[in-house]
């Protein structure tokens, strides 16, 4: 029978940093802790507090934060073979740390005691029995969480052993005993039967024990997520995951994932995170990243920008008349929201919905038709406007009847030079109208875009000064032809962004000067049409501005 109510249990802050190029300051683990508190989670696992000074100053630090319900965990493992628990220093920095949660690793797969360990079946239980036992003494109320690494590979080898170490440690005093898939090789359907098992063996005891069963999965199989669920559905009722998954080799359970599947797939409570806390759940997942100096991933469920991305013409034809036609779930229950692509698969339900988000009325467009025939011819010479939604916004844009550009670009040379003593160098000469004026700038900079950037700012910013508030951001070739040598078409993307809002722009060309300045000139166009004209509370823009409000503040 599954559960009906789940404890969610965070080690973003100790398995996350374990993933490759992952690496977290003190003062990050504190703002990620805030963030998990502000989302609903229950537990937050520091980390190790005996192994490094960054986890000691973690837990000396965490309890000045103002936090609303989440509980700070400790970890570490049970005392060593040749101890007793009072004199093992990785006991006594566990208490140390002064958690209200202290969560203590074992052995469960004679595998481990055998060739890691090096003890015997009996050594293993005690030290499991007296570790638990040892904090659950300690003059202040500890919860004690009992993780039984590799616990499904030991049960499938010797399930009698693998049950024994767990009776250890509920002997001990453990309120919860957690079974890992520690190197994430096993099925959803072994877990399942596994957690079953495990919990009707506990119940047929004796004495009948209260201690609750979890489960901590690993996705070196890709089924983090799907073991996770199996469990739940076999009475587990406590989860641990990673913040968008991250962790060891292939990382660990997505929280991101298992909470939306949790609470609005399976209809399980989770407590403090209710449907307000779940529509933060995308920020957060973002936030993390951004703490984490990663890349959010695109293409994540429920979180990512692509989670609810529409790009075929009869998928958004369809999602007009009504959504749940190609979504699973209502995007803005875990604050995310729908986005429709456009590209030369679209139709012309793809323009419509694109001109609706950015307020313009399609009937007021001189021809839908023509812009979309544009849009693929365009995206056959190299360009393409699924991820440059600036330059999907000009072409709507300048289809309006009576649409004034604020500039227009007459003629530009772009010189680049080496110099003895100056080194490389360019050098950007445009001639460009605004209104009835001409204006001729020159400009140097570090490659030809940058000069060509600085001389079109030059030109424009005494007529257009909030230009000046517009960053470029970043700046991407792609050579779409490589067989064709130097002759190849080049398509080039670019960011740009102010305080609150970012948006990308193409151009494509065999020139590389003429794809950059293509890409340039729709991203400053954009800005001073669009950004400058706008409230920018479209929802991507409240997302961001809300993303960088949270890291800064946390």
């Amino acid at each position: 029978m599954k559960a009906s109510r789940v404890a969610l249990y965070d080690t973003t802050l100790r398995d996350g940093t374990q993933g490759e190029g992952i690496s977290l300051s003190v003062d990050d683990k504190l703002k990620i802790t805030t963030l998990l508190d502000r989302l609903g989670v229950h537990y937050v696992e520091g980390g190790w507090p005996g192994s490094n000074p960054k986890a000691v100053e973690y837990f000396r630090r965490v309890g000045a934060l103002d936090l609303e319900q989440i509980q700070v965990a400790a970890f570490g493992s049970t005392c060593r073979v040749g101890n007793a628990p009072e004199e093992d220093p990785n006991l006594r920095a566990l208490l140390d740390a002064g958690t209200p949660v202290v969560t203590i690793v074992g052995k469960s797969w004679m595998l481990h005691v055998e060739d890691v360990l090096r003890a015997t079946a009996e050594d293993n239980l005690r030290i499991i029995r007296e570790s638990v036992a040892h904090v659950k003494r300690a003059p202040r109320e500890v919860e004690v969480i009992y993780d039984a690494e590799h616990f499904f590979d030991g049960y499938k080898a010797d399930p009698d052993y693998a049950l024994e170490t767990l009776r250890a440690a509920v002997e001990g005093g453990a309120d919860a005993l957690v079974l890992c898939d520690t190197n994430g090789g096993v099925m959803p359907w072994e877990i399942e039967r596994i957690t079953r098992d495990v919990g009707a063996a506990l119940q047929q005891a004796e004495d009948p024990v209260g201690v609750s069963l979890g489960i901590h999965a690993h996705n070196d199989s890709d089924l983090a997520v799907a073991n996770s669920l199996a469990a739940v559905r076999a009475g587990a009722t406590h989860v641990q995951g990673t913040m968008n998954g991250y962790g060891e080799r292939c990382g660990n359970a997505n929280l991101c994932s298992l909470i939306p599947n949790l609470a609005l797939k399976m209809g399980l409570d989770a407590g403090e995170l209710g449907s307000s806390r779940l529509r933060h759940l995308t920020r957060t997942a973002r936030a993390v990243a951004s703490i984490a100096n990663q890349a959010s991933r695109r293409e994540a469920p429920f979180v990512g920008r692509s989670a609810f991305a529409h790009k075929g013409g009869i998928h958004v034809s369809a999602m007009r008349r009504n959504p749940l036609s190609y979504q699973h779930m209502d995007p803005g229950a875990v604050g995310n929201r729908s986005r429709v692509l456009v590209s030369e698969l679209s139709g012309r339900g793809n323009l419509r919905s694109k001109a609706e988000e950015l307020g313009i009325s399609h009937e007021t467009l001189d021809d839908l038709p023509e812009v979309l025939e544009t849009i693929k011819q365009l995206e056959h010479r190299g360009f393409s406007f699924e991820g440059a939604e600036g330059s999907v916004a000009m072409l709507l844009h300048r289809a309006q009847p009576g649409y004034e550009p604020p500039f227009k670009m007459l003629d530009f040379m772009v010189v680049v030079e080496h110099r003895e003593g100056r080194g490389l160098f360019a050098e950007a000469t445009i001639k460009v109208r605004v209104g009835e004026d001409e204006f001729h700038m020159v400009a140097e900079g570090n490659g030809p875009v940058n000069a060509l950037d600085a001389a079109l700012r030059k030109a424009l910013v005494p007529t257009y000064p909030h230009l000046a508030e517009f960053d470029l951001a970043d700046y991407k070739v792609h050579i779409l032809d490589g067989d064709e040598g130097t002759a190849a078409t080049t398509r080039v993307l670019i960011d740009m962004q102010n305080e609150t809002r970012r948006w990308t722009t193409v151009g494509a060309s065999a020139n590389i000067i003429e794809a950059s300045w293509l890409a340039l000139a729709d991203a400053v166009e954009y800005g001073l049409t669009v950004v400058d004209t706008s409230s920018d509370t479209s929802p991507d823009a409240s997302l961001r501005s809300e993303e960088l409000v949270w890291t800064q503040e946390s």
